[in-house]
């Protein structure tokens, strides 16, 4: 596992479950507050991931096979981790990022059915043995998620698979879950984004005061 002196939150859910609004609000509050805050996206984040992203996303790729997606994923992973995330961690800084290798996990994983073995060893590769100290699981009704995406500018190539492909992929996270309870935390998603917005807040405002990043407050600011 490797450690930096910066501290590294990821957030993680289904689609249409509001984490990149959300990310881009606690950043922005925490920033405010004078906080070195950095805050990516997966896949992308640098200009080589953003392209990948751009194949994995395009809805004419409709032949793309479930390795080959696998593989995409872990290419763009590679190169933010060690352009971006990594260089960012050790100068002290708090990244946060929307999705990292939680999503393989539960996406190309437990969606697809593959290999979690398999997966798991690509992933590793991938991101050097990096780990994120918090990572947020927001947690919404699958029909829920995927009204909010429908019809919207963000609907995507991995939106349009089945159903039970993105129930599959929310039972996925459960399980990650129970596996590692200690590096987790989950706000319920399918509530108005005010009420996760400060859920959210609370949750990781105690994780920084825990860990000397920030004095403890109360959390309710103003967007």
């Amino acid at each position: 596992m490797r450690k930096y002196p910066g501290y590294f939150i990821t957030f993680e859910g289904g689609e249409g479950s509001g984490k990149t609004c959300q990310l881009r609000y606690l950043a922005n509050y925490f920033q405010e507050l004078g906080l070195p805050v950095v805050s990516t996206r997966e896949p992308g984040g640098t200009s080589i991931s953003e392209q990948i992203r751009g194949v994995l996303h395009d809805l004419k790729n409709t032949e793309m096979h479930p390795r080959a997606e696998t593989l995409l994923y872990q290419a763009a992973r590679a190169q933010i981790v060690e352009q971006l995330v990594v260089p960012n961690l050790k100068e002290g800084k708090i990244v946060m990022s929307d999705r990292f290798f939680d999503s393989t996990l539960a996406y190309q994983g437990y969606g697809h059915r593959q290999d979690l073995g398999e997966i798991t060893l690509l992933v590793r590769y991938a991101t050097g043995g990096l780990i994120p100290d918090l990572s947020v699981f927001f947690d919404v009704d699958v029909e829920t998620g995927l009204n909010r995406r429908n019809g919207t500018t963000e609907w995507n190539r991995i939106d349009a698979y089945e159903h039970d492909f993105h129930q599959r992929v929310r039972q996925g996270y459960l399980e990650l879950m129970k596996m590692e309870p200690d590096r987790w935390a989950s706000v319920d998603a399918n509530k108005n984004r005010d009420e996760v917005y400060c859920e959210l807040g609370r949750k990781i405002e105690n994780r920084l005061a825990l860990n000397g990043f920030i004095e403890r407050r109360r959390f309710g600011p103003e967007r």
